[in-house]
């Protein structure tokens, strides 16, 4: 914390101010809105824009078919949001079609028994018709003439979840094609957009690197992209359609629910609801501070990638999800003139600050008359960025959410920072756990060539010896489920799991550690009492470093879950390795022995049968990774549980009618 309090004094600059500039200043804001507007004229499906300087394609979305389709649910629910808006799971109970678009971020997902394990989920709504959206072959010819052109999908209101949600599916079918590629050029802008997923999602974006590709324009008091932070049946939803429809110039030729939505959104009590928002997004603003938050009945949405607050002064960025919470609560809160400015308005103004905010940026920027020469710089920028975000200050009426927002703009920094200071202290702690690492390969190497360390630890030989490495197993496993938990908490970068540092030495912890686990499963009898190891008794730490394994690309394969790794590797050893690669080959050994020993007695022929060739699998994989060399030394080593099995296996095989069955298969 003093290292970072430190970095903070030193720094010249605040990020949020300096990106909030840059992009207004650009001219991608001004023509993503065009292609909003448009699309939301068109009212149907999309629009496409070709740029002539460095061929960038903008995909405008219209969020008017969405609007029209949960008019009538609004109508008939008298205005409630608990069905249009609720969260729908990608995967697992969700949509099947829809797991399947959104692979990358359903794999994503951490073990459901974990805090962290809620589902990725987005709203029910923007789904629908996201994946109406994707059945046209209109929108599957678009994304065959986009692929490998930079992309900027765009749209405002329910267009723009339709954009992201347009975007996460071009991003995941491009890193399903080709895992390891660099993410495509994408950037999705979105304008005054309701929120789209859950904590989930979020987390899910991060791991695969690609919450730069999202930014999320919000005026300082629309009610839309705040909405969605009061639980699902609190929610209005005719205030978000309606505020839609009202964008959609042709709205004065509907009648029934659309005249029925408008007219409800016009007689809403515009206190009523700035009051119901700003107690649902102070609320979950206020959880975010607590040690262990109590969510029962709150909205499971929340924001992801950058969100750019805006107003006529200019832009402040911030791409830390709970700095985004802190920030969107305390510019709506920050109202000097209740009233002044009706929802509708706040809604539909992005055009004009697109406009203003470079003409804000070329005229008005100065140095504040008021600082001391020996104010920082750093102070400066976080002033720029609350005058930028819509806070004055110097105002008193905004004294309270200046204080609050400069302190999140703070912790924005520091929580950017965080991370990588964590990984880079449990990299120290991985240096200070190497001799227990060492003791357990000195184990190893003692019993390589009497009976392999897994049966020598099976079966408790040199008890003193034992305790020393049993003792090291325990303490290794605590800390790499230290670590799996840090990374659950967003405590360690969303990318750790891809860093080679990381993968290797976790790969390296369970090919060493993961036998000396199968063989206390198996020593205690829980194979018999619980089940399988590989189903009933693996640990979840080591299901994650498989999957960390297989995304580094190094096996070729899933070697705990195929019985052919060793013909999928893509070079042979010339010695034996010093590890047994498939870190679940014991637990294969002892199903085997188990199988061998039940077709000894078996005496239905179906059965029979079926053994054999379930044992004969088992011979034809362990006899690939032994030609492979993908074992260790010890799996031959005269009294290992490999070697018993290989004679009970043949002497099996010499009888009569064993012979007979396998000559058939």
């Amino acid at each position: 914390m003093n290292d970072a309090a430190g970095e903070e004094e030193a720094s010249m600059f605040e990020t949020s101010h300096v990106l909030g500039a840059l992009l207004a200043s650009s001219p991608l804001l001004a023509r993503a809105w065009d292609r909003c507007t448009a699309a939301t004229a068109a009212a149907p499906g999309f629009v496409v824009h070709g740029e002539e300087d460095g061929g960038k394609v903008y995909v405008g979305f219209s969020g008017v078919q969405a609007a029209l389709s949960a008019a009538g649910a609004a109508v008939a629910a008298g205005g409630g949001g608990a069905d249009v808006f609720a969260p729908v799971g990608l995967g697992g109970g969700g949509d099947a079609a829809a797991g399947r678009m959104f692979a990358p971020l359903v794999a994503a997902e951490p073990d459901p028994a974990t805090a962290a394990g809620e589902p990725v989920a987005v709203q029910a709504l923007a789904l629908q018709c996201f994946l109406k959206l994707c059945s046209s072959p209109d929108f599957q010819m678009l994304l065959n003439e986009i692929r490998g052109k930079a992309v900027v999908f765009t749209g405002h209101s329910l267009g723009g979840a339709i954009a992201a949600l347009a975007a996460l599916h071009y991003l995941c079918i491009s890193s399903s094609s080709s895992p390891w590629a660099p993410v495509p050029p994408v950037l999705c802008v979105t304008f005054g957009s309701p929120l789209l997923g859950n904590e989930a999602l979020s987390r899910a974006i991060l791991r695969e690197r690609w919450g730069g590709n999202f930014c999320h324009l919000v005026s300082q008091h629309d009610v839309v992209p705040r909405l969605l932070f009061c639980p699902p049946d609190a929610v209005p939803t005719h205030i978000i359609v309606g505020m839609q429809l009202h964008q959609w110039p042709t709205r004065t030729h509907q009648t029934g629910a659309v005249t029925t939505v408008t007219m409800r959104m016009a007689d809403t009590d515009k206190d009523a609801l700035r009051q119901l928002i700003q107690l649902h997004v102070g609320a979950v603003a206020m959880e975010q501070k607590l040690a262990a938050p109590e969510t029962t009945g709150r909205s499971p949405y929340r924001p992801f990638g950058t969100y750019v607050l805006c107003s006529p002064e200019g832009a402040a960025c911030v791409d830390n999800a709970t700095a985004a919470v802190q920030m969107l609560y305390a510019t709506f809160a920050s109202r000097s003139s209740p009233g002044a400015e009706s929802p509708e308005a706040a809604h539909s103004c992005y055009g004009e600050l697109v406009l203003k905010m470079p003409q804000h940026l070329l005229l008005k920027r100065r140095l504040r008359v008021d600082d001391t020469p020996s104010t920082p710089n750093y102070d400066d920028g976080v002033s720029l960025a609350l005058e930028a975000s819509g806070i004055d200050a110097m105002v008193r009426a905004h004294a309270m959410e200046a204080s609050t927002a400069r302190q999140w703009l703070k912790t924005s920094k520091r929580a950017g920072r965080r991370p990588s200071l964590n990984c880079a202290r449990l990299a120290t702690q991985l240096g200070r756990i190497t001799p227990c690492r060492a003791q357990i390969e000195w184990y190893k190497a003692l019993f390589d060539v009497e009976m392999g360390y897994y049966d020598a630890f099976k079966q408790r030989r040199s008890p003193r010896k034992y305790s020393k490495v049993n003792f090291n197993r325990i303490k290794l496993g605590q800390f790499w489920d230290r670590v799996l938990t840090m990374l659950d908490a967003g405590q360690l970068p969303h990318d750790f799991h891809r860093r080679a540092k990381w993968v290797n030495a976790a790969r390296f912890y369970q090919l060493l550690v993961e036998p000396l686990d199968i063989a206390d499963y198996h020593h205690h009898g829980h194979h018999r009492t619980s089940g399988s190891y590989m189903t009933h008794g693996r640990e979840r730490r080591y299901e994650l470093f498989d999957r960390w394994w297989q995304e580094k690309a190094c096996t070729g394969g899933d070697v705990t879950s195929s019985m052919s790794a060793a013909s999928a590797s893509s070079r042979r050893r010339s010695k034996y390795a010093g590890l047994t690669q498939d870190p679940c080959f014991w637990a294969r050994v002892e199903e085997a022995r188990e199988q061998t020993e039940s077709a000894r007695g078996e005496l239905d022929v179906a059965e029979l049968a079926m053994k054999l060739e379930e044992l004969q699998e088992f011979e034809r994989y362990s006899h690939e990774l032994v030609a492979s060399k993908e074992v260790s030394v010890d799996v031959f080593a005269p009294q290992s549980s490999y070697t018993l099995w290989v004679e009970e296996w043949n002497q099996l095989k010499l009888r009569d009618e064993v012979r007979t069955m396998l000559l058939r298969f």
